[in-house]
């Protein structure tokens, strides 16, 4: 097509298109005929979950739906910047948040289509598991405003019809400011954002001790790591949301409760039926050609969303005792339960101070493995080869009883107690290190 031809709007987007389709420069394009009941994992499943990107959805004619995108090394590189890096860049920008700016409709991509009656049931909105009640958002981000807060999170939610969903709000913010509302006989206005930037993915996933606008630190992120301000276009329910987002709704969450549940959680376990808030839809916005987020729960997008956001609140406790260089939420440990931490001991003991810190920057985890510099902390074979090799259990290990445990741990106790575990495999600094260093 001519530049000629384009608008400044169409122009702006080629040259500066930074948003959640930066994903998918190397996906798997899945032209065969899918539904999105089943058939979208099965597909990733007998593939070996690589990236993909089904662009022929049997319910979802007009739409395509991207799985597996959303993991550490991709995001690493499309930014260009090692883990530790993205890590302390997240750190910072928690530090440092900042206002986005608004721009006007005519030049939002999310605004570039609405539906003329809302019917979530033509968006690709899969059912994963057989196990699951039914067809599940998992990846969509709610934006809520109340009484001058703003909040931005991921929250599970169950498709219940054309225009109500239920969601499961755990205890955090949204569930505060949602009963708050209640106890005054008041509905929440909301938005629901699905594949909007990755910053936005990961500001979405964190969680602050305080009340935090997790969208300022989104827009901290943007500017670090785009280069320019994130844009957010105002919606007519007041609520402001990503400019370059695939889709943008309109809702409310509303006081009425209803049946949620059973979901296949991050743990591959099943969780069961609640009674939680209904959220009505009343305006449906997508860009052209829009692709729905259609993340696997259990799988690596659910775990990196999961772990990435909580490596700097770790690595910032275990830098306060000892130079730490890399987290890692392993796989094995769900992205929640167990890390491993890569530090640069200074003198003896120093693996130990990284443990006890760790486990204290992130409460939820049960197991922590400290490594040197020289171990890759996203490779299991290598972190198990330093445990091997330079960890003695007798001495390098710490076991802490009656500890608060997570949620997601179904052998905590009746009162959510767990134990926890911290396996030192560092060198102690000054020691010849020719023994132990690997050729492979």
């Amino acid at each position: 097509m001519s530049l000629l031809l384009l608008t400044f709007k169409q122009i702006e987007q080629l040259v500066n298109n930074m948003s959640f389709r930066d994903l998918l420069h190397d996906v798997e394009n899945v032209e065969e005929r899918t539904s999105v009941i089943n058939e979208m994992l099965e597909y990733s499943v007998d593939n070996g979950h690589p990236p993909l990107l089904f662009t022929n959805i049997v319910e979802s004619e007009g739409h395509k739906a991207a799985v597996n995108v959303l993991t550490r090394e991709r995001i690493c590189n499309t930014f260009d910047i090692t883990p530790g890096e993205l890590i302390d860049t997240m750190a910072w920008a928690m530090k440092n948040p900042s206002e986005p700016i608004i721009i006007g409709k005519e030049e939002a991509s999310v605004m570039d289509n609405t539906q003329k009656e809302v019917n979530l049931e033509i968006i690709p909105i899969p059912w994963h598991y057989k196990e699951d009640k039914g067809r599940y958002q998992s990846a969509s981000v709610i934006i809520a405003e109340y009484e001058g807060i703003r909040n931005m999170s991921f929250h599970r939610q169950y498709l219940r019809d054309k225009n109500h969903t239920v969601s499961r709000f755990v205890p955090r913010h949204l569930r505060t400011m949602m009963d708050k509302a209640q106890e005054n006989g008041e509905e929440v206005s909301i938005a629901v954002v699905n594949a909007p930037d990755t910053v936005v993915l990961l500001a979405a996933a964190m969680s602050f001790n305080e009340p935090l606008d997790e969208l300022k630190v989104a827009a901290s992120l943007h500017q670090k790591l785009h280069g320019r301000p994130l844009k957010l276009v105002k919606l007519d329910n007041g609520i402001a949301v990503p400019a370059d987002a695939e889709y943008a709704m309109e809702a409310r969450i509303t006081l009425e409760y209803d049946d949620e549940g059973p979901y296949v959680d991050i743990t591959g376990t099943v969780d069961g039926v609640r009674q939680e808030p209904v959220i009505e839809y009343d305006a449906l916005h997508h860009r052209n050609n829009p692709i729905f987020h259609a993340l696997i729960q259990a799988e690596v997008e659910h775990r990196t969303l999961m772990g990435m956001p909580r490596a700097p609140t770790i690595k910032a406790a275990v830098s306060a005792v000892v130079p730490c260089t890399d987290v890692y939420l392993t796989d094995g440990g769900c992205g929640w339960l167990s890390s491993v931490v890569q530090i640069d001991p200074q003198k003896e003991g120093d693996g130990v101070k990284a443990i006890h810190a760790a486990l204290n920057g992130h409460k939820s985890m049960k197991q922590v493995i400290v490594v040197d510099k020289d171990i890759d902390t996203a490779n299991p074979t290598r972190v198990e080869w330093a445990l091997m090799t330079r960890w003695q259990p007798d001495k390098d290990t710490i076991i802490l009883s009656n500890q608060k445990g997570s949620s997601l741990d179904p052998s905590r106790s009746e009162e959510g107690l767990t134990s926890k575990i911290g396996m030192d495999a560092t060198l102690p600094p000054g020691i010849d290190k020719t023994e132990y260093e690997s050729v492979l």
